[in-house]
């Protein structure tokens, strides 16, 4: 589906802002891999792009791959952007640049969707998603491309159906440049967890695309060259259950067709280990991981952040529980709540061990806008609006106690003896639990090889023989060589040294303490 009806044709700059350096965008691993420069195709941006009139020049610009150029705004008749709160002052940013052609931007995507007067500077405010206000926004630039005489605010009411939404525009991004592919299949939670903004964003009930539609976009990622690992990016994978089992065997048939050369990971909540069905079809499927927002191994702390539905099961049991099939668990943990006590960082080192999860998003607490957190800490009189701080929350603990617990939990969880050991956990029980699959004569091209020897390179000079903690590396290398595991060794091995470093820039204050955090700081590397 694309807008209709325009006579007149405008050239769309699409631009997605730097990502502040963060965890989750693992920016550390890119030179060991052969190429990557950042972590995931925007899926807003390029929905947008797709959506616009088909007659309508479109230009997509990711500036974690390379800024904008004169020569881009100079072609542009408006300017189209959207990301995150962590790329807030990215955004206004490209903004500003825009502006300097007298050019109108217009902004869209979860942060302006909660936060509109973060932006004051665009010109034109998209809040909601795709829909009326989209449809309005074309028709305005269709009318008159120049800038408006105020910020003008477009807010969706009528939101187009995710069975009409056209595949996003991968064509346009340069995807083999990305640590992985991304997709969308649903939208919307039906949980509602104190701390999380998804469902007075996207609603209770999820939205769905067809089964058909999901492996038209996974061909069309293939077509563009993405045949690594591909991120469902929805808030929760298991959100429509029933919709989840008709989607799963339309992916094991697309796996077969195409030989299993793609891994599949998605977000979904722990009570998925209640559901063998779904897991045995997931591993059918070649999903590889899954991230769960665990948050938190107290139980008197899940139930005060309403996330009773994570002691369905034992939290152990149901990582276990996953793990049996195959799949690593990536887990989502919350430092700073009010039930934490000056123990808390021990018992989540425990939990760290006992669960052997290698990679745990370790944040401090974050009231976001649109949420029942922050609503009963603005009651409390508890927002902290200081921008020097980590957290907008004024926790029950002293602050400095707060954070000094977040960094020791990083430290010491992200030892590279105690990250290798659990990985070593996951090669020798998860990975070695996943499907037998054939070789697909694309894993045995010569492009492929290439690609692997130049990584495995990579990761032997730079780990290997340059890094600090090179004798704990080769005694895992070894092994996984030995066993033939070049998959692993390559999988462990990049995501580790990210890992690794990201948290010793943590422990000595050079990375925020949340991926929320207010303390706003430039990009790692900005555009130029």
């Amino acid at each position: 589906m694309r807008a209709e009806g325009i006579g007149t044709v405008r050239r769309i700059l699409c631009v997605f802002p730097r990502y502040t350096s963060s965890f989750g965008t693992f920016e550390y691993a890119y030179p060991l891999t052969a190429g990557v420069q950042a972590f995931m195709p925007p899926q807003g941006l390029l929905l947008i792009a797709a959506y616009l009139p088909a007659d309508w020049p479109v230009r997509f610009i990711d500036e974690n791959i390379r800024p904008a150029t004169k020569e881009d705004f100079e072609w542009a008749e408006a300017v189209f952007v959207s990301g995150m709160h962590i790329q807030r002052q990215q955004m206004n940013d490209i903004c500003r640049r825009a502006h300097a052609f007298n050019l109108a931007v217009a902004i869209g995507g979860p942060s302006v969707s909660a936060c509109p007067d973060y932006y004051p500077s665009f010109d034109y405010l998209h809040v909601g998603e795709l829909g009326d206000a989209t449809d309005e926004l074309i028709a305005r630039l269709a009318r008159d491309p120049s800038r408006p005489a105020q910020q003008v605010v477009l807010k969706t009411n009528d939101r187009i159906a995710m069975s009409d939404f056209p595949i996003p525009a991968y064509e346009l991004a340069e995807v083999k440049k990305y640590l992985l592919g991304s997709i969308q299949y649903s939208s919307g939670c039906p949980y509602q967890c104190e701390f999380c903004d998804i469902p007075g964003l996207y609603g209770r009930n999820p939205r769905l695309k067809t089964p058909q539609q999901i492996v038209a976009e996974l061909d069309r990622l293939r077509e563009c060259g993405m045949t690594d690992t591909i991120y469902f990016v929805d808030d929760n994978f298991i959100g429509n259950r029933k919709a989840t089992l008709d989607l799963l065997p339309h992916l094991v048939e697309w796996q077969k067709r195409t030989g299993y050369v793609t891994r599949l990971a998605c977000e979904a909540t722990l009570n998925i280990a209640k559901r063998p069905e779904i897991l045995a079809l997931m591993r059918e499927a070649m999903f590889v991981t899954v991230f769960c927002g665990i948050e938190t191994p107290d139980p008197d702390a899940l139930h005060a952040m309403h996330k009773d539905h994570n002691m369905m099961v034992p939290i152990q049991e149901g990582i276990h529980t996953i793990n049996s099939y195959g799949m690593e668990v990536v887990s989502g943990i919350i430092m700073g709540l009010d039930t934490d006590k000056p123990g808390t960082a021990d018992a989540l080192l425990e939990f760290v061990d006992e669960s052997r999860i290698p990679l745990l998003t370790i944040n401090l607490l974050q009231a976001l806008p649109k949420t029942p957190l922050w609503d009963r800490l603005e009651r409390e009189g508890r927002l902290n609006h200081d921008d020097s701080r980590d957290s907008n929350v004024e926790f029950l603990l002293p602050y400095e106690q707060v954070v000094d617990s977040w960094r020791r939990c990083m430290e010491v969880a992200y030892q590279p003896e105690k990250l290798y050991a659990r990985y070593q956990y996951q090669c020798d029980y998860t990975y070695a639990q996943r499907i037998k699959v054939p070789v697909a004569p694309e894993q045995k091209s010569w492009a492929n090889i290439k690609r692997a020897l130049i990584m495995l390179r990579n990761i032997f000079w730079k780990v290997g023989v340059l890094g600090d903690y090179r004798k704990v590396f080769w005694k895992f290398a070894l092994g996984r060589l030995r066993c033939g595991d070049i998959e692993g060794l390559i999988g462990s091995a990049t995501i580790a040294h990210h890992l690794i470093e990201f948290a010793r820039a943590a422990t000595s204050g050079r990375q925020n303490a949340s991926n929320y955090s207010i303390r706003l700081r430039e990009a790692s590397v900005p555009a130029e």
